[in-house]
């Protein structure tokens, strides 16, 4: 039997998935020269992985041969939990407070890809987490499942921002899916609350500035000119995304069970100090935040204290 977009999304909201949209897999020209554009500014910072690999984020059929479509799919992990509003502890951003998202995504994604496949034994595809050379919010808003905000996160009328985006490449052809027109309108909420201006344009993060970055991805000192400045973050930031208005209007909490378990909503800055690989390795395992290392997040504890 042949699959069609009702089979898909009927399949993937059985696994977990919220949204699905299709896109037919064409070059993304525009948003190679916007990329190209913004590692030309240097605002890729130490992210030296975003300038390889650009004919296969160009061209999806450099990684599958035969790529006809993109089913592109979100997930929404929101789950509203307020701090404690105690000094010494370091605020975690929202999508890193429990299991790693990759592991909870690869699961349903493999799920998913397994039933299509024996669905339709010709199907054929490859699939990514954020993890590979694809441009997956491009892909997001060229399927259909929101328009990309000013904070450069995609946003989707009914979830808002707090979802996390799948991309399978496949040799299939579906009904494709219509873009969402972009509803930001004149609103720069995101820009104005910017504590450290990272948001040097609308659409444009320069990543040398942005907090989410220099707690994760920097591998070297947090520059002194953003002391005072990062609201007691401690691993990502969340501000531009709790300031949005489709995100304060809109946002639903998840029926993911794996999202609502909430390990690491914030940390004490003197244990983090005090831990060794042993213990950061134990009670960071499975988490996010195993990505910034133990002299990582030292290192953003120390600037915070």
């Amino acid at each position: 039997m042949k699959l069609t977009n009702e089979i898909v999304i009927q399949k993937a909201k059985a696994c977990g998935f919220d949204l699905v949209g299709f896109a037919e897999a064409r070059e993304l020209n525009e948003e190679i020269t916007h990329l190209e554009d913004w590692i030309e500014l240097g605002y890729q910072a130490g992210m030296s992985y975003m300038e390889k690999n650009i004919v296969k984020r160009k061209d999806v059929s450099s990684i599958l041969q035969n790529a006809k479509s993109i089913i592109s799919l979100g997930l929404n992990y929101f789950h509203d939990e307020d701090f404690s509003g105690n000094s010494g502890m370091g605020k975690v951003s929202r999508y890193a407070r429990g299991k790693d998202y990759h592991l909870i995504i690869w699961e349903k994604l493999l799920q998913l890809e397994n039933e299509l496949k024996e669905f339709d034994e010709t199907f054929e595809s490859k699939s990514y987490v954020d993890t590979g050379p694809v441009m997956d919010k491009a892909w997001a808003v060229k399927s259909g499942l929101g328009w990309l905000g000013k904070h450069s996160n995609v946003i989707n009328k009914e979830f808002g921002s707090w979802f996390f985006i799948a991309t399978i490449i496949t040799n299939y052809e579906f009904e494709y899916s219509i873009p969402i027109p972009d509803f930001c309108g004149t609103c720069t909420a995101c820009l104005d609350a910017c504590p450290t201006g990272a948001i040097v344009n609308p659409y444009v993060v320069d990543s040398n500035k942005c907090i989410s970055y220099l707690t994760i991805e920097n591998k070297n000192e947090i520059p002194n000119e953003f002391k005072g400045k990062f609201d007691d973050w401690i691993f990502g930031c969340d501000i531009c995304q709790d300031v949005c208005p489709w995100n304060i209007r809109f946002a639903q909490e998840t029926s993911a069970e794996e999202f609502r378990v909430v390990e690491n909503k914030e940390l004490n800055l003197n244990e983090v100090m005090n831990l060794n690989e042993d213990e950061f390795k134990n009670r960071f395992n499975n988490s996010p935040i195993k990505r910034t290392k133990l002299s990582g997040l030292k290192r953003n504890a120390s600037f915070l204290m």
